[in-house]
């Protein structure tokens, strides 16, 4: 008999796809909310953006300069 756990572990979970915007902190459900990323500073800075944020930087990383790419 296989015992179902709830919580982070369930299926439906968004904690494991939950990112955080890095400039105004606004909480981003990847595959719900539109999520922008820099691919040069993703892994470093955890550089996640929501769509208002990467609008006003001109969709340009404000680290690196390298154009920001949304995440699948």
């Amino acid at each position: 008999m296989s015992v179902r756990i709830k919580g982070s572990n369930a299926y439906g979970h968004l904690g494991w796809i939950t990112k955080y915007c890095r400039i105004c902190n606004r909480k981003l459900k990847v595959g719900i909310d539109v999520v922008y990323k820099c691919p040069k500073c993703e892994k470093v800075y955890n550089a996640y953006f929501c769509e208002a944020d990467a609008r006003g930087l001109h969709h340009k990383c404000p680290y690196c300069g390298t154009e920001l790419v949304p995440v699948a």
